[in-house]
């Protein structure tokens, strides 16, 4: 794939990331919340499902598997989206990503306690600038609204998410992956509607819209070309791409909603971004490590 591809691919997925955000407040007007997003990703795993069964994937088969999914959708999809969406109702959509897109430098914390993995200098300098980023973002204060509490809990539960993917997710396709904790998570939404919220959704040509942006090109385009991009990349240099998608966020949520931006959030919202980069950055030295690892799995596979 040549660069302008590349650039033009990641601008795109990152956009429809970040856009979910804007795009899922205006969505508040004609729904309650966990059940907007409760209609998005059980459509969207629905969809995936069928498709990856069309081409004959391969699912699992020990049902032990199937319970790792189910977890795996319970924080990547329930608990990361439910709490973003319930974030929105008190804190702007830029606020909101700002926050979500936290999760790389937690997943360096989390990974350092609970996995004894161990990280570098730039890593750690890098969880350092993010969470100053944040506290700037949020106005130099602690005065914590309801909404910025949750979107912290998103980032947290997406960060347990990829520490599960990164255990178990070796176990699945990709695709199939994607698809059930999509459908896992959805179903574990209407659950939590109905119990959580006085539910509603009004039937509109707009929400209907909403809906179909958040499904199709939010989720399945979306993740389709993110994954797209992952097989054919450096998989730790396009991961550092991520800190687009809450640039769009912010971006989008000026645009559409008219929402302020204040220096604060903008360099806040810059520190965060660095600090992703450089938690996704690896110098050669580990590159060449991790090369002669896979070199050696190799060679003891054959």
């Amino acid at each position: 794939m040549n660069r302008i591809s590349f650039c033009l691919l990641v601008i795109l997925t990152t956009g429809l990331m970040g856009s979910s955000f804007t795009i899922g407040k205006l969505g508040l007007a004609y729904s309650s919340p966990l059940l907007l997003v409760a209609l998005r990703f059980t459509l969207a795993g629905i969809i995936m499902a069928t498709i990856v069964k069309i081409l004959n994937k391969p699912h699992p088969v020990k049902a032990i598997d199937w319970v790792w999914l189910v977890l795996i959708g319970l924080f990547q999809t329930a608990f990361v989206m439910g709490c973003i969406f319930m974030a929105l109702r008190t804190i702007t959509s830029g606020e909101t990503s700002i926050l979500t897109f936290m999760n790389p430098l937690l997943v360096v914390v989390f990974g350092t306690l609970f996995l004894k993995s161990r990280y570098h200098i730039q890593q750690w300098i890098g969880v350092l600038l993010g969470f100053i980023g944040v506290f700037l973002t949020l106005g130099s204060h602690l005065d914590f609204k309801v909404g910025t509490i949750l979107g912290l809990l998103s980032a947290v539960s997406w960060a347990i998410a990829t520490l599960l993917i990164k255990i178990h997710g070796f176990k699945f396709d990709t695709y199939v992956m994607t698809a059930y904790q999509m459908l896992f998570g959805g179903l574990i939404l209407f659950l939590g509607s109905l119990l959580l919220e006085e539910t509603f959704f009004k039937m509109t040509t707009q929400s209907i819209l909403i809906l179909l942006w958040l499904t199709i090109a939010a989720s399945i385009i979306q993740f389709s070309i993110w994954f797209y991009l992952l097989q054919r990349g450096n998989q730790e240099r396009t991961s550092a791409f991520l800190f687009l998608a809450p640039f769009f966020g912010v971006l989008t949520g000026w645009f559409l909603l008219h929402e302020r931006l204040t220096w604060s959030i903008l360099f806040g919202g810059l520190l965060i971004f660095a600090g992703i980069f450089l938690v996704n950055w690896k110098n050669n030295y580990e590159k060449e490590i991790e090369k002669t690892d896979e070199n050696n799995e190799r060679l003891s596979e054959s």
